[in-house]
Order: C-alpha cells, then structure tokens, then sequence
C-alpha cells in the first residue's frame, strides 16, 4: 500500500524540498501552505500531490485539509510539521508583540492543531497508528541572539514531541523531531553575507544542501512502527552550534 504523508509549509524551502523528495520515492503528499500558487507548483504533473490551501493557525481549515487528505488518499500515515516563520532579531522590550503573537500562533499552535488533526485520522483509521515529525530547531536546544519569540516556540515544540510520543503508545502513533541548522534555502541566505554571534559580532556561517534535511525525513519516516528517532539534529557541520555562545 502507498503511504502518504502530510507536509504544511509545502510551497517553499525545507517543505517543498521534502514534498518533491517523498514524491520521488512514491509517496502520496499532502501539500499544506497558505499561497496556493506555490502549492500548485510542487503538485504540478503529480497525481500522487493534492495541494490543500490552509492557514495552519485556523482550526476549522486545519481539520478540513487533513480530511480532504485522508479522503483523498484513504488514510494518512505521516505529518511533517513544518510550517513555521521566525522574528527580526531584536532585544524582548524592543520586540513587537503582534509578532510575538504571530510567531507563536504558527509555530507553536500551528504544529498543535495539525498534530491534533492527524491524530484523530491515524487513531481511527485501520491499520491503526502513524507518525508525526515535528521540525524544531537548532534553536530548540541553544538560542541566537534576540530570538526570544522564536526560541520559545522551538523549546515548547519539543515539549510537544515528547508528549505526543508517550501519548501515542496505546494508539501506535509515533512522535519525533528534527533539528535543523543552516539548511540553505530563501530564508537563511543573509547568513552567507553574516549573522550576529553571541559575542556581538557579525559572521558568514556555513549552510548545507536543503536536500541533506529531506533525506533525514524521509529516513525517519520509514522506519517501522517499532522504532522511532525521537530527536535528530541534523546541520551544517561547521556551523556555530556545539560551543555557541
């Protein structure tokens, strides 16, 4: 039987780099973004890709997408959780807090929501069970200057891993997290030009191919029911991580 996995932040990046790389190994996807167009793109000339508009923060258009999903394909048996969005980097009493909100809206509540709606589908579905991976960060475990919005959600994300993955016993639903740092895609390319380090000072920093994420995804999401990577990092590997700060 094909698999399908759900993937949210689909249209671009990390999201779009792991929808053409389960596609490629013959995976159903269910592309999940809030721009259609970007969307329609994956999906063009798949008929393995259904493209579902959806704001992640919105409960109603979030339970819609992963019925509309798991009608299409008959179950759901992986989500990626990877939309998400970060915050200019800024001290806390200089931070806006609509952006606050913002950030914590998608990243935090955006992943509860569509875990929460894929756990409903892979509870009932038969075979029961599925797996759900949640992209953290680099920034789950070790924060960059002014991130506080960001970093917060990423700490509290893998709060939600490890809660998921004890829940999911009784119900033969899986629960894991990938750490990423400096995946080369639109959003990290000001690095190449420099970042601010923890000692104030601004570096270029190493980036690795966005491919190398996709890969560790793919590998995660295969394993059988019986074994799971509940936290894997997976960076450039020169990066500023191991002794940051």
């Amino acid at each position: 039987m094909t698999k399908t996995i759900v993937i949210t932040g689909a249209g671009s990046g990390i999201g779009k780099a792991t929808a053409q790389t389960f596609l490629a190994a013959g995976w159903n996807v269910g592309l999940i973004g809030r721009r259609v167009e970007p969307l329609k793109q994956v999906a063009e000339g798949q008929d393995a890709a259904l493209a579902v508009p959806c704001d992640v923060t919105d409960e109603s258009q979030v339970e819609a997408a992963f019925d509309r999903i798991a009608e299409r394909f008959g179950r759901i048996d992986t989500l990626f959780n990877n939309a998400g969005t970060g915050v200019p980097a800024a001290h806390i009493d200089e931070m806006d807090v609509s952006a606050w909100r913002n950030c914590v809206d998608i990243n935090l509540t955006g992943s509860f929501l569509c875990a929460r709606a894929a756990w409903r589908i892979m509870r009932a579905q038969s075979p029961q069970g599925g797996r759900i991976i949640n992209n953290g960060s680099i920034s789950a475990t070790t924060p960059r200057p002014g991130s506080a919005a960001y970093t917060a959600t990423k700490h509290a994300i893998s709060g939600l891993t490890k809660t998921l993955a004890l829940d999911g016993r009784s119900v033969n639903i899986t629960c894991g997290q990938i750490d990423i740092g400096n995946a080369f895609t639109e959003l990290v390319t000001r690095m190449i030009d420099g970042t601010v380090q923890a000692d104030g000072s601004m570096r270029p920093e190493p980036t690795m191919d966005v491919q190398h994420v996709a890969d560790a995804v793919l590998h995660m999401a295969g394993l059988p029911p019986e074994a799971n990577v509940l936290s894997m990092t997976v960076m450039a590997s020169n990066m500023p991580f191991v002794g940051r700060g």
